[in-house]
């Protein structure tokens, strides 16, 4: 009989420590899922209020469009190392573009310092299309859009060194 309490009681104690770790992962995933979802929002905000700078100054840029569309279309820029910062994700992205022969040639994100390091590492991609593509005008990354506009962005102000 006493054998019987013992491995009544070791069975009680098993299945109250499953139901407590299982109780501790769920409260795990419903923070990650807040965590995940705040950073939606951040990034939602960051979005539009980047959309509304851009169409500020998309405002004030369209009676030197017409000239800067000229210099663009030849697609040469001044030779040399420029450095540009933007607001990302987290807070300003500085990067130094090299150009060489008119081309951008190299894209180094300097600083980033409170960058999320996944969606940096994520938004890095944007680099070789903006090499590729020999101007900011692309795509942003799909998963780090926040990030990678911070990057083409501080591209943008580097180069408007370089013309």
């Amino acid at each position: 009989m006493k054998s019987l309490l013992v491995r009544f009681i070791n069975v009680a104690v098993i299945a109250v420590a499953i139901v407590g770790y299982n109780g501790i992962l769920t409260n795990r995933e419903k923070t990650d899922e807040i965590a995940k979802l705040d950073a939606q929002l951040e990034s939602e905000k960051l979005a539009r209020k980047n959309a509304e700078e851009q169409v500020a100054q998309g405002k004030s840029k369209d009676t030197q469009a017409d000239a800067d569309a000229s210099e663009e279309s030849e697609g040469a820029y001044k030779d040399g190392t420029y450095e540009g910062e933007a607001d990302g994700f987290g807070g300003p992205i500085q990067v130094k573009v090299t150009v060489e022969n008119g081309e951008i040639t190299d894209i180094e994100v300097v600083s980033a310092e409170k960058e999320d390091g996944a969606y940096l590492t994520m938004a890095m991609d944007v680099i070789p299309n903006l090499i590729e593509a020999q101007s900011a005008d692309v795509d942003t990354i799909s998963g780090a859009t926040f990030s990678s506009t911070g990057i083409i962005n501080a591209v943008e102000a580097a180069l408007e060194e370089a013309v």
